[in-house]
């Protein structure tokens, strides 16, 4: 038996609440409502002994294990997570946050209190969708071309105030465009024989309102195996929910299914047609409470797994992105403290190394967060939060990546979190074809702007040109230098002969030479240059240089891009860009190897060739860019992992000595 707490009064609490007045797994202990009048009707009517007139006495509440979120879609993730961090269980209603990235920040949080999370998909745990399931995975009407789903209706006089603002997430796609989506994900994968699919490509358009909602809209998606789905979402007008399968040898239709009944047509080539009538046997809600019920040592439903939610998440954020919807949650300027709304600190307890880089007066994290990876400020508030909680405090980026957006991207979340004293901004400038000194001193400035910083901790030049001599470089970026705008000076993709002749040129002038190099080194070998002049540090020479003057070295591609999971192998060929930069029979067998470590370790092999960067002996820096929290997480754990230096010389197949198949013991 789950003791409940319900969090909000609104309609779809109370269909909530009456759900569990008939299930057998669980009872209603409990209510949060923001005023004290309504927490105590709605406890009346529902029999909840304890009434609360604030949202956090009732996740604080020990009479509860169980939280079902009903506030409108904006405080929908920032609850999840209090929730989690409360260690209470939770069914969030769809959707779970506003976009992606929120998503990822309810998840981890589930993940890391080990609660059990669903996204309040009650259809999924039905007969209905399991039979249509059934129906496709076993070719009912062979290889499926074409999907069709729909979920509209007409907002009345009475209909709720969100739906038309803004700011409470209002609008077609979110409230109840995602189902149409989430069915079009479910059935493409189960034609795949998966759980779920995630569109390769996504054409939307929308009719938005006077108030800056969607009150009408239509996605075309297209997936893998060519097959293709259109669903539609609207609030101005109501149609019967069709639901169409296209095969090859027949097709499937049914009217609305949201509720977990109807009727099913299969109409197969040659054959008679067939009427299924699905119906259920129970309130709607109850499956998911009993899902739950069953799968709370998981801490996750299949039927809709937090991949799934991800994966939903992001198909809605593409298809608002490409009418240009967005909410004022989203902005930079709603981004000034995390999502679940206290203030951002590291965690006391945290695995971050640090080092120091002459010139930068704080320590600096060996791990660099990377931020040519950042679609936006709601990506941005939760990855960054995230890298500075775990003890991350040094960020990469340059006026090269989309022209500076990255740069504006920083600027915000560093400026609206009040952590300019903590940061190392590491920007870069001067990339080919603007790699002129006169270029480089009209664009520092611009740079300072976007980032709406004094100074900058470390600047270096994003390519060389060898028509310039070093000196006209370090003349100009000395001229920052003693105006106190740029603290420390670098050079990426520059070759030890020219940092060296740079250094030289420095010192015979009394000027400031590059405090450290920023060239691309990892376990695997770059094969072929991942952009047109890129170096690579990796390469024997270089690195015995790196030894001999302990220049610091900040790595970019420090993971060899995905290199050491499961995305790369000598026939997997989709990512083009990974395959010419690191495929070749050496790099296959340092991967091998690291796999075989990894297995002695009990870590990932990315941890091992994250930790390969890290020990070398001189000092290292490794940038990374995660696109998800997942990627994060998993990243960070390498800095748990120690290499011997004969581990070092064995994965990169410097031991002639030791067994290939054996790694030496530390």
């Amino acid at each position: 038996m789950i003791n409940w707490g319900i969090l909000g009064t609104g309609r779809i609490a109370r269909k909530f609440a009456v759900a569990l007045e008939s299930s057998s797994s669980a009872r209603l202990v409990a209510v949060g409502s923001r005023r004290k009048e309504t927490a105590e009707d709605f406890g009346r009517k529902f029999n909840a002994s304890n009434r609360h007139d604030d949202y956090e006495a009732l996740i604080n509440d020990p009479a509860v294990n169980a939280v079902y979120i009903a506030t409108p879609h904006p405080f929908h993730a920032e609850w999840s997570i209090r929730c989690a961090n409360a260690g209470k269980h939770q069914i969030c209603e769809k959707p779970l946050a506003m976009n992606h990235a929120e998503a990822m920040a309810a998840i981890e949080a589930a993940r890391k209190n080990k609660v059990y999370l669903y996204e309040g998909f009650a259809y999924r745990c039905t007969e209905t969708a399991a039979c249509l399931v059934d129906l496709i995975r076993n070719g009912a009407i062979g290889e499926v071309r074409r999907i069709e789903s729909s979920y509209s209706y007409q907002q009345g006089a009475n209909s709720a105030r969100r739906l038309l603002e803004p700011e409470l997430g209002g609008g077609a796609i979110l409230d109840v465009g995602c189902y149409p989506v989430s069915l079009v994900r479910l059935l493409a994968g189960a034609a795949r024989g998966k759980a779920f699919a995630d569109p390769v490509d996504l054409i939307g358009v929308a009719r938005v309102g006077s108030t800056g909602v969607d009150f009408h809209a239509l996605a075309l998606l297209k997936f893998e195996n060519e097959i293709m789905a259109k669903v539609s979402t609207g609030i101005d007008g109501r149609d019967d929910s069709p639901l169409l399968v296209v095969g090859e040898n027949g097709k499937i239709s049914m009217g609305p299914l949201w509720h977990g009944q109807g009727k099913l047509l299969l109409q197969r080539d040659g054959k008679e047609a067939e009427e299924i009538e699905l119906k259920r046997d129970k309130e709607l809600f109850v499956y998911e409470i009993e899902e739950m019920a069953r799968r709370l040592p998981e801490n996750q439903s299949p039927l809709m797994s937090w991949a799934d939610s991800l994966g939903n998440m992001k198909t809605l954020d593409l298809w608002r992105r490409t009418v240009g919807l967005s909410y004022p949650c989203e902005s930079a300027d709603s981004r000034r403290w995390p999502i679940r709304r206290d203030s951002l600190q590291p965690s006391p307890v945290h695995n971050m190394k640090y080092d120091r880089i002459a010139g930068i007066g704080k320590k600096v994290s060996r791990l660099v967060m990377g931020t040519d990876y950042c679609p936006g400020d709601a990506h941005a508030a939760v990855i960054y939060d995230v890298y500075f909680e775990r003890g991350g405090n040094c960020f990469d980026t340059a006026e090269h990546y989309f022209n500076g957006e990255r740069e504006k991207i920083l600027g915000r979340w560093i400026k609206n979190r009040s952590l300019r004293k903590e940061i190392v901004i590491l920007d870069k400038g001067g990339h080919t074809p603007f790699c002129w000194p006169d270029i480089i001193r009209a664009n520092i400035p611009r740079s300072l702007e976007r980032l709406q910083t004094d100074y900058i901790d470390i600047y270096m030049l994003h390519r060389d040109n060898l028509e310039v001599p070093v000196g006209e470089f370090i003349d100009v970026l000395n001229e920052f230098i003693n105006a106190g705008r740029i603290r420390a000076l670098g050079a990426s993709n520059w070759t030890r002969e020219r940092v060296d002749e740079a250094d030289a040129y420095a010192t015979s002038k009394g000027l400031k030479g590059f405090a450290a190099v920023s060239n691309n080194f990892s376990l695997a070998r770059m094969v072929n240059p991942v952009w047109p002049g890129c170096l690579a540090s990796s390469e024997p020479s270089y690195r015995r240089w790196h030894e001999e003057t302990q220049k610091p070295l900040m790595s970019w591609s420090s993971q060899a891009r995905g290199f050491f999971t499961d995305r790369s192998g000598p026939h997997k060929k989709l990512d083009q860009l990974m395959a010419n930069a690191w495929y070749s029979d050496d790099n296959f067998e340092r991967k091998r190897r690291a796999h075989v470590l990894a297995q002695e370790k009990g870590v990932l092999p990315i941890n091992i060739a994250l930790a390969y960067v890290l020990a070398q002996p001189f000092p290292t820096f490794a940038l990374f860019c995660p696109q998800t929290l997942e990627e994060m997480r998993t990243s960070m754990d390498g800095l748990n992992a120690s290499l011997s230096r004969k581990e070092i010389r064995w994965l990169n197949l410097e031991s002639d000595d030791l067994d290939e198949n054996c790694p030496p013991t530390s």
